[in-house]
Order: structure tokens, then C-alpha cells, then sequence
């Protein structure tokens, strides 16, 4: 059983922080390179954009645009945009959970 007054060692503490900031910023630079896609329901329109949030691209299939009003479009273009941000909140988790679960199993 551990001492729950004694001083912790004060070196290895900065350098599980240090290792942990490091972690934490290559976890946040590969993050930001990733590209993630989605599609509304029934793919009429895809989405791509990167880690940082911004979208690279916004395809919509030309028989949507005959098929749809302009206030359906708009709704078909934001599903899948809904979507692609939904998709990339996943992924960016998924990427930290190692950390978050570290800091937690620390405490």
C-alpha cells in the first residue's frame, strides 16, 4: 500500500506530463491530416473534409438536382454534412481514447 502522503518525485512527474503533451500533440497533428468522407442517406450528396474540420469537397449527383427542389437539396446537403462532421468527432475520439483512458488509469 502506498504512503498517501508521501511527496511524489517531482522529475518523473514532469516528464509523464512532458510524455503526455507529446503524445497528445502527434495524436492532434495526425487528427488533422485525416480526410474523412460521408454521404447523405442515399448518397445523393458526399462530403470529404479534414481533420481541422474544413471540407475539401461537396459532391452532389446531377440527378439529385433534377429530382429535388432547392429546400430538399439543401436539406440532402446538410445531412451529409452532418454526417461527415459526426463521422470525424468519431474518429478524432477514437484517436485520443488511448490518452484519455491513460490519464484516467494515472488518477
Amino acid at each position: 500500500m502506498t504512503d498517501p502522503y508521501a511527496v511524489p518525485d517531482m522529475d518523473e512527474l514532469l516528464a509523464q506530463v512532458r510524455r503526455q503533451t507529446e503524445e497528445v500533440q502527434r495524436i492532434q497533428r495526425s487528427v488533422e491530416a485525416m480526410e474523412v468522407k460521408a454521404a447523405s442517406r442515399q448518397n445523393e450528396v458526399t462530403v470529404s473534409l479534414r481533420g481541422d474540420g474544413r471540407f475539401t469537397s461537396i459532391d452532389i449527383d446531377p440527378r439529385a438536382i433534377r429530382e429535388y427542389d432547392a429546400r430538399n437539396l439543401s436539406e440532402i446537403v446538410l445531412e451529409a454534412v452532418n454526417a461527415g462532421l459526426q463521422k470525424l468527432a468519431e474518429a478524432s475520439s477514437a484517436k485520443f481514447a488511448p490518452v484519455i483512458e491513460a490519464s484516467r488509469s494515472v488518477q
